[in-house]
């Protein structure tokens, strides 16, 4: 019996009931997707029996987001939850307790009018009562943190470009006078307080480009490619005497990041280079270098010197002994290897690392470490799951320590050490947990639920998700996740959606609602499918590079059998299918609209079109160059073109639908266009959605809307014989709060 097959009639059971159940509930639409509320910003109190949260919840008149603070109990979970704050369209956020516990602070534009509103700390208790104004910032007030002797509260001020650090007694009474702290010329930028409390290390710009601000101010708008940014160091202001000191400074690198040792003898920093062709592509600055620095005697040491590879920042054990950082496994030249971990004690200047867990096909990073220092905790995906995994130091030994059906990270909170768990499964969306230890992570039943952001799920048709595996043309194994559609009924056949995920180093696993909309696809009445197709995560270093010097061959033929596995099982129409995706999904599905017809649809959202193009028109190159064959473009055309969906173009035969950024700095607009064009003159049904923008996602939740609601009525018009491709109205009619999506009217116009 195949996996699939004992896994169908495994759920025959969970179905029925589910059906039961749907008879009482209503499919999901977009609407429920885009307004689904995100709880975040987990706050444990000090004595770890309080947590302090955010709910942001979208406003769809406003086309924006709110958030308020909440509080949990962290040991009676969901029953004990409060909301503290109920401002209307305004934001609370970052939460922050006092040292003892008794008040918190936390940032808002409660008092702030107008599009530039900024935001000031406020201080509230926990018990109740009303927020009383802490900070009157003239610019606002951006991040903040108490020093850890909890005299002090400091917080980053001023105009954009030129913040300085400000601190204020620490004893809750508002309306106190602000200190500056910081006096320089340029802003500070990323900063933290010294551990023992007595100052606090920052990193700043060296020099200030007032001419390039004026110059835009005069109209001179023009956008320079590469323009030459300031350098960073890292500086230190003693907290007593108010002196700055320069800390680390080069001509040949700039400080982009710093972390420091628990007993703040030490700070590790990344230090990306100086030339500034480098600096600002974003490939080229993924491969900063890491450098030591001993605060008391000012010495640097440079502890990697690796041209193609960007190392994990460094992570100091509890006792400040020993210093990780992830890295690949091959740290000569640019490659997709899996990561391990590498170690070595502080103080061992000069030391060579010692490389941990080769041993585990996966990648091993560095997210926290045990009390003891003897273990170092990574999260990592497998298969269809994202897991806690622990890494011994001692005996180099990985071992999985969770084993849900779901998608989780665990973390400690940095000030508490309280074990925050966040999760999200096929029937919950994400929301977090809490254990009374490690060691009880790994009993599910020891889990306390903490928040349940949005209980209107409870009213929505779901449907069930599970693991799918097959074999691929070259008998490899290959998984994905499969979403049944509401009401499935064994034996009956269903239209499919092909949902292909970005990256391509990535995976799909069991969530709530992924795969670009799996859950209003269900709702619908198709089955989803979302291969982990070869180039994919979690399935270990050869499934990850099997793709190197053959882009589309492998991944191809995944996604392909998988659709035939799922039409032998009985499940899926073959004769009703459309295929999506964005990014390196948007790749495959210009791949097959050039290499198959079996699709009767496809949207293809931010796809390459022509690798020869792509590789000068895109903000990454490095990468680029490793897929395709690790041969330099310019040496060799052929094998980028021969692996360019234009040059099959004609065998295009699919209507296709088109989704880009204008401004997209990773797949530039104009290979969205060039495909359009082409589809055109080949006369195949074809549209063009062009969404204003500089990202490389949708960046307004409107435009994502249309996106999703468009792609849906092509998808129906032309799998299923539904509707007229794309009615306006149907989004027109979301901004009305007593009018949900209509159905298509006859006759109406497509864009």
């Amino acid at each position: 019996m195949t996996v699939l097959r004992r896994g169908a009639l495994a759920l025959v059971t969970l179905l029925a009931l589910a059906t039961a159940a749907a008879a009482q509930q209503r499919p999901m639409t977009w609407m429920d997707a885009q307004e689904l509320a995100r709880p975040g910003s987990w706050t444990p109190s000090p004595d770890g029996a309080w947590m302090l949260y955010t709910v942001t919840t979208p406003s769809w008149e406003d086309a924006a987001s709110y958030s308020d603070i909440h509080l949990v109990s962290l040991r009676q979970g969901l029953p004990s939850h409060r909301q503290l704050t109920f401002t209307e369209k305004k934001n609370e956020r970052s939460p922050a307790w006092a040292p003892d516990g008794s008040w918190f602070v936390f940032a808002s534009d409660r008092d702030a009018s107008g599009n530039g509103r900024r935001s000031q700390l406020y201080m509230m208790r926990p018990d109740g009562g009303e927020a009383r104004k802490f900070t009157d910032a003239k610019d606002g007030v951006g991040d903040f943190a108490f020093s850890p002797d909890g005299a002090w509260l400091a917080y980053r001020a001023g105009r954009s470009g030129e913040q300085q650090l400000w601190r204020m007694s620490a004893r809750g009474v508002p309306g106190a006078e602000a200190e500056q702290v910081t006096h320089g010329m340029a802003g500070v930028e990323s900063w933290e307080w010294a551990p023992d409390g007595r100052g606090i290390f920052f990193t700043r710009p060296d020099t200030v480009f007032t001419d390039d601000e004026v110059r835009r101010e005069k109209g001179f708008t023009v956008d320079v490619a590469n323009a030459v940014t300031p350098l960073s160091s890292l500086w230190f202001v003693d907290g007593a005497s108010g002196a700055e000191r320069k800390l680390a400074s080069d001509p040949a690198y700039s400080v982009e990041g710093f972390t420091l040792s628990p007993d703040g003898k030490w700070v590790g920093f990344s230090g990306s280079s100086s030339d500034r062709y480098e600096r600002n592509i974003t490939e080229e600055r993924l491969y900063a270098d890491l450098y030591l620095l001993n605060v008391a005697s000012g010495q640097i040491e440079r502890l990697t010197n690796n041209d193609e590879v960007g190392e994990g920042g460094g992570s100091f054990s509890p006792d400040s002994r020993w210093i990780a950082f992830s890295a690949p496994d091959d740290m000569t030249r640019y490659t997709m290897t899996e990561n391990r971990v590498y170690l070595r004690e502080v103080a061992a200047r000069g030391q060579g690392f010692k490389k941990l867990g080769s041993s585990y096909d996966g990648s091993v990073g560095v997210d926290f470490w045990s009390e003891d220092g003897k273990t170092i905790y990574f999260n990592d995906g497998i298969k269809v799951t994202n897991q806690l995994f622990a890494l011994d130091i001692a005996a180099d030994q990985v071992r999985q320590v969770t084993h849900e059906r779901a998608s989780l990270r665990v973390r400690p909170d940095d000030d508490t050490g309280v074990i925050l768990i966040d999760y999200a499964d096929p029937r919950t969306p994400p929301t977090v947990f809490t254990a009374a230890s490690l060691d009880r992570v790994a009993d599910r039943k020891a889990w306390i639920p903490l928040v349940d952001a949005n209980p209107q799920v409870r009213d929505i048709a779901l449907g069930e998700e599970v693991e799918v595996n097959w074999t691929s043309t070259d008998g490899k194994t290959v998984g994905g996740v499969l979403r049944y559609p509401v009401g499935y009924r064994e034996g009956q056949r269903y239209p499919l959606i092909v949902a292909i995920h970005g990256g391509p180093a990535g995976a799909d696993v069991l969530g709530f609602n992924g795969g670009y909309g799996t859950q209003v696809y269900a709702g619908a009445g198709y089955a989803v499918l979302r291969p982990n197709y070869r180039g994919s995560t979690n399935y270990g270093n050869a499934h990850r590079t099997d793709i190197v010097g053959d882009y589309f061959t492998l991944g191809f033929d995944d996604i392909m059998t998988g659709v035939d596995y799922l039409i032998d099982q009985g499940i899926v129409d073959g004769s009703r299918m459309g295929v999506l995706g964005w990014s390196a999904g948007g790749h495959w599905s210009n791949w097959i609209l050039t290499h198959t017809d079996r699709f009767k649809a496809i949207s293809s959202g931010a796809g390459t079109m022509n690798w020869i193009s792509m590789y000068a028109q895109s903000d990454v190159q490095r990468n680029r160059q490793f897929y395709i064959g690790d041969d330099f473009l310019y040496d060799n055309f052929d094998t980028y073109f021969d692996q360019s969906p234009l040059k099959y173009i004609k065998n295009a035969k699919t209507p296709t639908m088109i989704h880009v950024v204008d401004g997209d700095p990773r797949v530039p607009s104009p290979q969205s266009k060039e495909l359009f064009m082409a589809l055109k003159k080949l006369h195949v049904p074809t549209e063009l959605f062009l969404y204003p923008g500089h990202s490389h996602g949708i960046p307004d939740p409107r435009n994502r809307l249309v996106k999703s609601v468009a792609e849906q009525a092509w998808m129906d018009y032309y799998v299923r014989g539904m509707g007229e491709k794309f009615n306006w109205r149907q989004v027109l009619d979301t901004l009305e709060p007593d009018k949900g999506p209509r159905a298509i009217s006859d006759g109406a116009g497509g864009p």
